[in-house]
């Protein structure tokens, strides 16, 4: 009887796993981001550096770039569109400063970023809060109008909106709305914000039915213990004399139920099923899974046409002036735990194509209809000076209520949860907490998540032969 021995790894396995593993920093990881095609990596360190690693055709992963962007931890990093040249890493510090670093790609390894500096060592764009320190971004670029966003949200619980209409000019980011979306926290009180951009390239299919411009920004966000999602719509405002169209975000939503602090929060890409999807990582030990619906009427004249979607006319105007509807509390036991089921009996429950069901009289839903006429450039600049503080619903021209429903509580942590985070398609949701481990779920066919996998780092210690 022969006994096989089992061959130890080659040195070039040991090399393709350390280089994979060995990020180089001095101190923890405390943020990581990959690129669109996912082989860039850039990795922030509580140390306040920097790296950058590239994937090559032998499944290595090399280092590009390394440099000190911060004076203390990095909290978030972000990568734009590889379709904006030259290639752009978004980075926000726990000092409170948010920077832009553009790539030289003429330069050589070791100097790809530090050489797209200017002579005095500063990036490409950056910008600070003197009120309060920034805590959470996000970005988004429009592909069509090349018009890039930036939301950056402070510990005070003010939102700023930012916008850039030329790419290729780095440092011409304009302030386009800003708004509280929570009290101010009191002092010492442990804090916690986080926003995050639609990334779908516009809103679902219902959302254009119900009224939605096509080019209107969702924004959700997180602050302390509060979840809200926004809409933006036009209004006339006047500059240098001349009336133009200005984006002006709305209170779509707000979803509650949560009993701790909100760590994070994620908005699914593909929204082609026709509303949305939005998990958030809550410091009660639960990942909550939620679905956004914007409902409409088939009574108000309008279409699945394409001129109706994309190009609304003078009917677009005819929007609900209603309070949006908070979210639907799902119960502990899993049967109520449905997508149809609510423990709200005022809630509004919708059919599979996304319109309201009916009831025993045939109506179709039991939001108000009003005619609204276009507001003027004066009645839109004091309504949009009135709103500096916390944004609430008005139910002004161009606003679309939305509707949240929870649809799985997700309890497999046992311990708080800090990330949760969509892969491109919205159809894996991943998951970390205390606990060290990631867990992967997915949607079942009746519309509820549950975990499919898991990933635990374990250390081990080999012992000598």
């Amino acid at each position: 009887m022969t006994t096989s021995i089992p061959q130890s790894p080659t040195d070039d396995d040991n090399k393709s796993f350390d280089l994979n593993l060995q990020h180089g920093h001095k101190d923890l990881v405390q943020a990581i981001a990959f690129n669109a095609y996912g082989d860039r990596c850039a990795t922030g360190s509580v140390d306040g550096k920097i790296r950058v690693f590239n994937r090559h055709k032998d499944a290595t992963w090399r280092l590009c770039d390394s440099w000190s962007a911060h004076g203390g931890e990095v909290l978030e990093l972000q990568w734009l569109p590889s379709t904006i040249y030259p290639n752009l890493i978004a980075s926000l510090g726990i000092e409170g400063w948010f920077r832009l670093w553009a790539e030289n790609p003429s330069a050589a390894p070791g100097r790809r970023f530090c050489a797209a500096r200017s002579v005095n060592g500063r990036p490409a764009f950056d910008t600070r809060s003197a009120r309060s320190p920034y805590r959470s971004f996000s970005m988004k670029h429009n592909e069509e109008t090349r018009q890039t966003y930036l939301a950056l949200l402070a510990t005070d619980g003010r939102l700023t909106v930012y916008e850039n209409d030329q790419p290729e000019n780095l440092a011409e980011y304009t302030s386009i709305d800003e708004f509280t979306i929570c009290p101010k926290p009191s002092r010492g009180e442990e804090v916690s914000f986080k926003v995050r951009f639609d990334p779908n390239p516009e809103p679902c299919y219902t959302a254009l039915r119900a009224g939605v411009p096509s080019d209107a920004l969702g924004l959700v966000v997180a602050g302390m213990n509060s979840v809200k999602v926004y809409r933006s719509r036009e209004i006339a405002s006047a500059s240098f004399g001349a009336n133009t169209l200005q984006k002006e975000f709305y209170l779509a939503v707000e979803i509650t139920g949560h009993r701790g602090l909100v760590r994070d929060v994620a908005w699914a890409p593909g929204n082609i099923r026709g509303y949305d999807m939005i998990a958030t990582a809550c410091q009660d030990g639960y990942a909550r899974v939620f679905r956004i619906d914007t409902p409409y009427s088939d009574n108000d004249g309008r279409s699945w046409a394409a001129s109706h979607l994309l190009k609304p006319d003078g009917r677009a105007q005819q929007h609900r002036e209603a309070s949006p509807t908070t979210t639907t509390s799902a119960k502990e036991d899993k049967e109520s735990n449905t997508p149809g089921s609510s423990s709200n009996p005022n809630n509004n429950h919708y059919n599979n194509n996304g319109g309201n069901n009916n009831n025993g009289n045939g109506s179709s839903s039991n939001v108000p209809h009003h005619h609204h006429q276009p507001s003027s450039t004066l009645s839109a600049s004091l309504a949009k000076s009135s709103n500096v503080g916390e944004r609430q619903w008005t139910g002004q021209p161009g606003q679309i209520p939305h509707v949240a429903q929870e649809v799985s509580r997700l309890d497999s942590h046992r311990t708080p949860v800090w990330r949760v985070g969509f892969d491109d398609d919205g159809q894996i949701l991943g998951s970390t907490g205390d606990d060290g481990r990631l867990l992967c779920y997915r949607q079942m066919p009746d519309g509820l998540w549950a975990k499919s996998s898991e990933l635990v780092m374990m250390k081990t210690r080999m012992a000598t032969p």
